[in-house]
């Protein structure tokens, strides 16, 4: 039984990548800070994708590459794969919900007691852009979705279920909502509650009820 590693942050985890895989994670960070510090001294409508291009020294056609959507660019992290392979080297005979519990838990302390100022930053932001614009709050809901195809995977994988089940879908997609409701709600009341806190209640629904 494989113990579980220590979840790490982007900047952390690109040490374990190869150079080419290092100088893109490189280029996706620099694109995504430029467009945030324009958000933040301008606002989310002003910034257009040609203005992030220039504050991160690539091409518009670059920005694009990385990220179809101004939204991508504020929602889209690294921690995906990493949650996967996360999830894979729990133990196998420790509930899923616990599992994932602990997965997400150690992200969310990675990034507020771990992680940089930026990272710190880049989380405050994001959690108010989904509170006060539509278009990013929709794009949350389907990458989502891609998030809870992954879920699917390892359930599958760990249960011997098909990862199209329904009862398999309804409970990464309702696990992963939960984090997602739980994040606005930090977002609504100014961001001073625990955040670790919260995402432990919010999942404590699905083994507790009300």
């Amino acid at each position: 039984m494989t113990a579980a590693r220590t979840p790490l942050t982007p900047a952390a985890s690109a040490d374990a990548l190869g150079l080419r895989e290092r100088k893109k994670l490189k280029t996706r960070l620099a694109i995504r800070r430029a467009t945030y510090g324009l958000i933040e001294s301008q606002g989310y409508e002003a910034t257009t994708i040609e203005q992030i291009a220039d504050a991160a020294e690539v091409s518009p056609s670059t920005v694009f590459r990385y990220f179809p959507t101004k939204e991508d660019i504020v929602l889209t992290d690294e921690y995906d794969p990493v949650m996967e392979a996360e999830l894979r080297d729990r133990p196998l005979d420790e509930p899923m919900l616990e599992s994932l519990r602990y997965i997400i838990t150690a992200h969310v302390r990675a990034i507020l007691e771990q992680g940089g100022e930026d990272e710190r930053k880049e989380l405050y932001v994001r959690t108010k852009l989904m509170i006060e614009v539509p278009a990013v709050r929709s794009r949350m809901m389907e990458s989502m979705s891609v998030t809870g195809r992954l879920v699917c995977r390892v359930i599958a994988e760990r249960t011997g279920r098909d990862a199209d089940d329904l009862k398999v879908r309804v409970f990464a997609m309702g696990v992963i909502g939960s984090l997602m409701e739980a994040l606005l709600y930090w977002g609504e009341h100014g961001c001073e509650d625990d955040l670790v806190a919260l995402v432990n209640e919010a999942l404590d629904v699905f083994k507790d009820g009300w």
